[in-house]
């Protein structure tokens, strides 16, 4: 997979150069399709390199490690098509970044397949809903499996809003999402490292619904402090965004929310990996993560239909 996402970052790379929007959307479907490809690999692997006592801990360092390359993908990303880049700075970018993922995924260690009999069903409709009622008919790994999904729909849901209340409520422009979006991902990363500590090296899932408490009232004061804000006049200095009414308040909610969603992901995943059969783990991941991509796309739908009717931020 690493070694076809090389050409596919080539492919990005003549994109950009010939300024191709079809050739970009092809080059973003494929990443897209790798990334599909590789979740199930990345998560059904752990169980065979890590003790059950060490899946938290490597589950928090792959969460937290996945949400601080995103953020720094996204400033490098700004960099290399900004003012200071251009097609040969992203294009060394793209390759060198490509090129040295391959290198990285030649020191996985090798474990075998543990079902090699199995047979790829071609038709992907077909084998999605069989997967995804494989996951239904376990009640273990279905409640696991919403969790997860729960956790993604979460954090689209908050930063598909953030832009929003950050620039129409708060006044500030794109540097202050980009502060905001820091302080999201940093904070998921120390709650995943939190949710490894909690689990103290065991497959529990008592901090879940804690977790998911401290969301809940994170998001409630979230909306509270949003709500009593009139809208303020867009602001060029971060220093001065912050000073306003409101604006630490706010970033203090989302901070206090992503650490709970940290904490509430690493057992969830955890668990899921423990208790799926071997032989058939990563396909238990994959029907998760088709899962995920439901709950993400109604999550989305849901807030769309609502501002649509006119509900607003806090609401």
């Amino acid at each position: 997979l690493k070694l076809v996402e090389i050409a596919i970052a080539g492919l990005a790379v003549l994109g950009f150069a010939i300024q191709s929007i079809t050739v970009l959307m092809v080059a973003l479907v494929l990443f897209g399709v790798i990334s599909a490809l590789f979740g199930p690999i990345k998560y059904g692997i752990l169980p065979d390199l890590l003790a059950p006592s060490e899946l938290p801990r490597g589950n928090a360092l792959v969460e937290g490690a996945t949400f601080i390359a995103i953020l720094t993908g996204t400033y490098a990303g700004g960099f290399a098509t900004g003012a200071y880049g251009g097609p040969w700075v992203f294009g060394v970018a793209m390759m060198v970044l490509a090129v040295a993922s391959w290198i990285a995924a030649l020191y996985v260690p090798k474990v075998g397949a543990a079902a090699p009999e199995t047979v790829i069903d071609r038709n992907v409709a077909r084998s999605t809903v069989r997967l995804i009622g494989e996951l239904w008919a376990d009640a273990r790994l279905w409640r696991t499996g919403v969790m997860v999904s729960l956790f993604w729909m979460f954090g689209v849901v908050a930063m598909a809003l953030m832009p929003t209340f950050v620039k129409d409520i708060l006044g500030g422009r794109e540097v202050a999402v980009s502060a905001y979006l820091t302080v999201f991902a940093v904070s998921i990363a120390v709650g995943s490292a939190l949710g490894a500590w909690l689990s103290a090296g065991r497959i529990v899932l008592l901090p879940v619904p804690v977790a998911s408490v401290a969301i809940g009232l994170a998001a409630l004061d979230l909306a509270w402090t949003l709500s009593g804000l009139t809208p303020a006049p867009a602001t060029e200095s971060l220093a001065e965004f912050f000073g306003r009414p409101g604006a630490i308040h706010a970033a203090i909610d989302l901070a206090a929310l992503a650490i709970a969603d940290g904490v509430f992901i690493v057992p969830s995943f955890a668990a899921a990996q423990h208790w799926a059969p071997v032989e058939r783990r990563a396909r238990v991941v994959g029907a998760i993560n088709a899962l995920t991509a439901l709950f993400m796309v109604a999550g989305a739908g849901v807030v769309a239909v609502a501002q649509a009717l006119g509900a607003t931020v806090p609401m």
